[in-house]
């Protein structure tokens, strides 16, 4: 992806969407992004500028965690560590040698990130605000 397509989707694009639901949530709501753990650290060369993006939208996130509490919005980011996805598939010609760092030893699903995103929308999370939910295997540990 190209430099300013990265940010344009990485950033704007939900900067731009925060911005645009604001005024529909009266009552309170949730926002939850989905950054990567690439935005806490830069495990793999090359990946430098996404993990710029994405630690300028973990920033955002604590941000709007504070500046929305008010509202009874609760703003939280899910950072993905190894999914087995079209961008990184698990059966991919570094995948092996990446699996080193997860301690779990394997690649974490798309369900996976929709379970988190499903628990962090629920009523049973609504005292949770600017949490960084690493679902990484423990990628990050």
């Amino acid at each position: 992806m190209h430099s300013h397509a990265k940010w344009d989707v990485n950033v704007l694009g939900v900067a731009h969407t925060v911005r645009t639901v604001l005024p529909f949530m009266k009552d309170g709501g949730r926002i939850i992004n989905i950054g990567s753990t690439g935005g806490s650290r830069s495990p793999y060369p090359g990946i430098g500028e996404y993990a710029a993006t994405k630690a300028v939208l973990a920033a955002y996130t604590r941000s709007w965690a504070r500046d929305l509490g008010s509202r009874k919005i609760t703003v939280n980011i899910i950072q993905p560590g190894l999914i087995d996805t079209d961008m990184n598939p698990a059966d991919g010609a570094f995948s092996a040698e990446m699996l080193k760092a997860v301690a779990l030893g394997h690649y974490g699903e798309p369900q996976d990130i929709g379970a988190a995103a499903a628990f962090l929308s629920s009523d049973d999370a609504r005292y949770i605000t600017d949490v960084t939910l690493n679902v990484d295997g423990g990628q990050s540990a």
